[in-house]
């Protein structure tokens, strides 16, 4: 009877305890889901593209992966108690905001190497035609140039989005937007990230202009509002340009991704809870990335390279008095290795084939029939004016008396390329192109063309000789400017501090 007792006796605590698991763990199970679906609801998002045209995607690769391309905009937003403070005037209040801050971050296929490339916020170029999705207005594509980062103010992120995918050809799968107080909240969730200076720096001058970046030379670990100021400060920094503020911003990146691998952030429960709080109410992403799974996974994707494959770099560019605009080849040649998804580091690039003087014996050079395009035009400049009959002029001139401009159209070619349709030209096709001082490697086969075609690309817009110096710009290692070219594992960088902000 006792032991009937005692059995009956562990059963019941047996059972007590078993409900107070089950309760314990529907418990956790629920308050988790209650915190997921707390952190979802802090997200904020918009619509990804509010231009009527769209880049094409890319071509997957062999194994079927694709590149992504994300878009990361700094928003100089001061309509809110926090930003203002930050950074700004009350003038600003009311103003629409301006995307300060814009860079293209691509991902390769193959998830071995990532490029992240800045676009100075004073570029010139057309605006495309938005929507605001909100009150419906309509902004017009713009026929003159405008700065980039006033497109943000047309309708929202997803108007620099279509202004980045007319302007590169580049198509964009995200974009992630932050303001001032979003970048001190996150500075503060990630913990300190590394700076260095290479002496004294005082951003602030004798009109009030600078950040108020005040650090001492060498390296010190910024975070909260001081990290706001190395991101936005110009005042100070090598030349004071929006040139020299990219260079810092990749510098502040570079070390903010090699702390992250080493840091104990995401295995500390507590600085995880923080950093996921602080991340949802701080990042404004597109409505592709609006729950906490959809960013989780693409976190996952951007950790794969490792920092040693991960490049950083500015947009090649020209002054144009006060403003820059696309470095006209270089700029081009820069999307285009994004759009081919080229590494930046230039591993695993292959070199070009040397072309053979071709085994088709050309015909007189009178009888070789060729047919001459405008291909000058950009996606930032219209074509130049009557270079397709300019060109043929020096053709028949040099005794191509069948060369003719075809008017029919108006072409985008980067380069100056002659194309053929079957082996049994190619020997005229080369000799077309030995007569301007054309390198071979731009003479193709292609099945595009009926005859021997001639397209005059953006290399050269003027004058009656092929540019020495555009033979050369195929190279796409030329794409990059080595001063303002990081690499993600580089922790020696110092910024260079400006004359007369010492301290």
């Amino acid at each position: 009877m006792g032991r009937r007792s005692a059995r009956s006796k562990r059963s019941r605590i047996l059972r007590w305890t078993t409900g107070v698991l089950a309760v314990l763990v529907l418990g956790t199970a629920g308050a988790g889901y209650l915190w997921y679906q707390h952190l979802n609801n802090n997200i904020q998002t918009g619509k990804l593209s509010l231009g009527e045209h769209r880049a094409a995607k890319p071509t997957p690769n062999a194994a079927g992966q694709t590149p992504l391309n994300i878009l990361l905009i700094g928003s100089d937003d001061r309509n809110s108690k926090e930003n203002l403070k930050l950074g700004g005037h009350k003038a600003s209040v009311g103003a629409p905001p301006l995307a300060d801050v814009q860079m293209l971050l691509h991902l390769s296929a193959d998830r071995t190497n990532m490029s992240v490339v800045s676009i100075p916020r004073d570029t010139l170029t057309q605006l495309p035609k938005c929507t605001d999705p909100k009150s419906g207005h309509v902004y017009e594509a713009t026929v003159s140039r405008q700065m980039v980062n006033s497109s943000l103010a047309r309708g929202g992120a997803g108007c620099t989005v279509a202004t980045w995918e007319q302007m590169t050809g580049i198509h964009i799968d995200h974009y992630m937007m932050v303001d001032f107080s979003g970048v001190v909240s996150m500075a503060d969730a990630i913990g300190g990230v590394p700076v260095c200076v290479d002496q004294n720096v005082y951003s602030r001058n004798s009109r009030g202009e600078g950040s108020g970046l005040k650090l001492k030379k060498g390296t010190t670990y910024v975070k909260g509002e001081q990290a706001l100021q190395w991101l936005r400060t110009r005042h100070g920094f090598e030349d004071g340009s929006d040139i020299a503020r990219a260079k810092a911003q990749h510098m502040y990146m570079s070390a903010m991704v090699r702390e992250l691998r080493k840091n104990t952030t995401f295995s500390h429960p507590g600085k995880l809870r923080t950093l996921a709080e602080k991340a949802t109410k701080a990042v404004k992403p597109d409505d592709g990335l609006d729950t906490v799974k959809k960013l989780y996974d693409l976190s996952n994707e951007l950790k794969k390279p490792d920092p040693d494959r991960i490049t950083m770099t500015t947009m090649p560019f020209v002054y144009e008095g006060a403003r820059v605009a696309p470095k006209a080849g270089e700029a081009e040649a820069l999307w285009r290795m994004l759009r081919d998804d080229v590494a930046l580091d230039g591993k695993g690039r292959k070199k070009k084939p040397k072309t053979e003087v071709s085994d088709d014996p050309a015909a007189p050079d009178g009888e070789i029939a060729v047919q001459v395009r405008n291909g000058t035009r950009t996606t930032t400049v219209p074509a130049a004016p009557g270079r397709a009959s300019a060109v043929a002029g020096i053709l028949t001139g040099q005794g191509f008396a069948r060369a003719v401009a075809d008017q029919s159209q108006s072409l985008s070619e980067e380069h100056t390329v002659i194309r053929f349709p079957s082996a049994d030209l190619e020997g005229d096709a080369q000799a077309v192109a030995k007569s301007l001082g054309i390198p071979l490697s731009s003479v193709q086969k292609s099945t595009d063309v009926s005859g021997v075609t001639l397209t005059v690309g953006a290399d050269w817009r003027e004058g009656n000789v092929y540019p020495k110096d555009a033979a050369d710009s195929t190279d796409d290692a030329k794409a990059l400017d080595k001063e303002q070219t990081q690499n993600g594992a580089d922790a020696s960088k110092c910024m260079a501090v400006e004359d007369g902000y010492t301290w």
